[in-house]
């Protein structure tokens, strides 16, 4: 068993212990905050990390960082790594190697109001996970039902998350 690996149960043990303690251990907020600039693009502040956020130029950004889709892109993809790791680990199957990759299909019109009937966001997302290891196949389909069961940001696309929104004005 690698170092990582033992971690990830230590994580998984302690987890679970505190939440047998108290379901209030639970409970995880987490934040993020956002600041306009220039034409298009914003600074998000996540805890002590801030990431830039922009637009090609055909969306009125100077593509100067990923935009807004894209970062779910990789919201999605990092989620997915992470809880296959996790899910290895638990369910006990050896992954030796873990990549992914995504791509979604997006109409403009929804964005720009051109067509209400077209949605905003991406009409279809496909995901490729590539996994490398000594199990069968009919392992890592049970390690893949797993993750696509228990992914957070996969949960988020797949199932609607009530969002409140307050507009204050200055």
């Amino acid at each position: 068993m690698t170092t990582s690996t033992t971690h990830l149960g230590a994580i998984i043990a302690a987890t679970d212990d505190a939440i047998a303690a108290d379901t209030a251990n639970a409970q995880v907020v987490f934040r993020a905050s956002a600041s306009a600039h220039d034409t298009v693009a914003s600074t998000v502040t996540l805890g002590k990390y801030r990431v830039e956020v922009d637009e090609p130029p055909a969306l009125g950004g100077e593509n100067a960082a990923p935009n807004p889709v894209e970062y779910y892109l990789a919201s999605l993809l990092s989620c997915q790594i992470v809880t296959w790791r996790f899910w290895a680990e638990k369910l006990g199957i050896a992954v030796e190697d873990i990549s992914a990759r995504a791509e979604g299909d997006l109409d403009v019109r929804g964005f720009f109001g051109f067509d209400d009937a077209v949605r905003a966001g991406f009409g279809e997302v496909r995901v490729v996970v590539t996994v490398t290891g000594p199990e069968s196949p009919q392992r890592y389909r049970e390690l893949h039902e797993a993750v696509e069961a228990h992914c957070p940001v996969l949960d988020l696309t797949r199932n609607a998350t009530p969002v409140s929104t307050v507009l204050r004005t200055a």
